[in-house]
């Protein structure tokens, strides 16, 4: 087992994997910009090392200086979370060719699964149902472009290779938009991702975002661990995540489920990972899949039981897989509510200081945030501020719970989303359930 870890991010997920360290008997290293030296986890830490300025291409962003972190702290692994270089392959081949452990799948594999296109045509010739689509990048031809978008059937969507959080995508509806929207889309994506290669896929008018949790160790082995259902979105950008996901079927969670696990076999996937998928009367599209862990893993690990951070460690350490398919069992329902620094109504970010700060409690209730009393929350991140997850026997009792804990949180300094939370969990069509992935939107633009 490891010794000491060097976690490689910030705010309520660098917490969480310091209380899966604390729990292993690891030691932490805070690594820090100097605008996060009163971060909660900074002052929780063994050892601390700050790696540069505010912003993020000085810092967290800044490969160099984490590999000197670990240099200097003697650590032994690196934990990269969720966002920054998490799912960078370039930064894990440097951790390993530098002697640590990156805690994480292999360089070769995010690599693969980073570029959407390579990651369909891994995912076809595993066996999971994709999108259809173009099946590889697009060219200049825009006779040969026409074409492949008459055998797919308007609407498609252009989208870029290496693209994410939303961006790097365009709708078209008819022949006549095709080529400005491929052309316009490989300019943004050479603008905002290093790489102009788009692809194009049927767009589904109606589906719901639904993802599969997966683990695989080292030795071949990869159990699913269910569904998550992350549809309530705004600007491609989750809000409200579940799981079980309503409406799916055991019959299905199972079929799906397993495809994915025996797709990180055929691949020697490795660690934590998520597959994407659309879903659309009663059929699973994958989208993508994330190479490392999920901001919602808090609502899985509710419903089985099963801590998804420590399972990452155990495995980089080479540790098999504590868990067969069979011991994975969900009990209830976990919805869990993302918590920004910003205006509800405007969305703008809110950065400042937390004059108060009051968690709710009770019963089924979890937070995840690394704000306190006094925090000053910077300008330069995300504004994502903490997570709160309820859990209950019933989605409807999960839900009461929501809002109770939503009723009770204070924090004042700053505005924060809650109001629109307080809003999705009173809203008649979520408590139904299976809203698609341009609900909320279309609720947001009603108001």
């Amino acid at each position: 087992m490891f010794e000491k870890i060097v976690i490689a991010n910030r705010g309520e997920i660098a917490l969480r994997i310091q209380r899966a360290c604390r729990e292993l008997g690891i030691k932490t290293v805070a690594v820090h910009s100097s605008a996060d030296r009163d971060l909660k986890h900074v002052r929780l830490a063994d050892e601390t090392v700050c790696i540069g300025p505010p912003p993020s291409s000085e810092s967290y962003l800044n490969v160099p200086a984490l590999i000197s972190a670990a240099e200097v702290t003697d650590a032994m692994a690196i934990h990269p979370g969720y966002g920054f270089l998490a799912e960078n392959a370039d930064f894990a081949e440097r951790v390993e060719e530098s002697g640590f452990v990156f805690i994480g799948p292999s360089a070769e594999t995010i690599r693969v699964m980073g570029d959407k296109v390579s990651a369909i045509r891994a995912m076809k010739e595993a066996g999971i149902p994709c999108v259809p689509g173009s099946g590889g990048p697009l060219g200049d031809d825009v006779d040969e472009n026409l074409r492949i978008a008459r055998e797919i059937g308007y609407p498609v969507i252009i989208k870029a290779a290496a693209g994410g959080g939303g961006r790097g995508m365009r709708v078209v509806h008819s022949e006549a938009n095709l080529a400005n929207a491929v052309s316009m889309t490989k300019t943004e994506a050479l603008n905002g991702f290093g790489d102009a290669t788009v692809y194009m896929e049927k767009f589904l008018d109606n589906p719901r975002h639904v993802e599969i949790q997966v683990l695989a160790d080292q030795h071949g082995n990869a159990i699913h661990l269910g569904e998550r259902d992350c549809s309530m979105q705004r600007r491609h950008q989750k809000v409200v995540e579940e799981s079980p996901a309503p409406g799916i079927t055991e019959e299905q969670r199972s079929r799906i489920g397993e495809r994915c696990a025996e797709a990180c076999r055929a691949i020697g996937y490795r660690g934590a990972g998520t597959f994407e998928f659309l879903y659309q009367d009663g059929e699973f599209y994958f989208i993508e899949m994330n190479t490392r862990v999920q901001v919602e893993h808090p609502v899985t690990e509710m419903v089985t039981g099963i801590d998804i951070v420590k399972e990452q460690i155990l495995i980089a350490a080479g540790e098999p897989l504590g868990y067969r398919q069979e011991d994975v069992v969900l009990r209830g329902h976990a919805i869990e509510c993302r918590l920004n620094a910003e205006d509800p109504e405007r969305f703008i970010p809110s950065p400042g200081r937390i004059e108060q700060f009051h968690a709710p409690g009770g019963p089924g209730v979890r937070v995840d945030s690394h704000i306190y009393n006094g925090y000053f929350v910077p300008p330069h991140y995300d504004s994502m501020i903490g997570k709160i997850i309820t859990h209950g026997e019933t989605r409807e009792t999960a839900i009461a719970r929501m809002r109770t804990a939503l009723s009770e949180v204070v924090i004042s300094g700053i505005k924060t989303n809650i109001p629109l939370q307080q809003d999705i969990m009173a809203d008649a069509a979520f408590q139904q359930g299976g809203t698609n992935i341009h609900y909320l939107e279309k609720k947001l633009d009603l108001s």
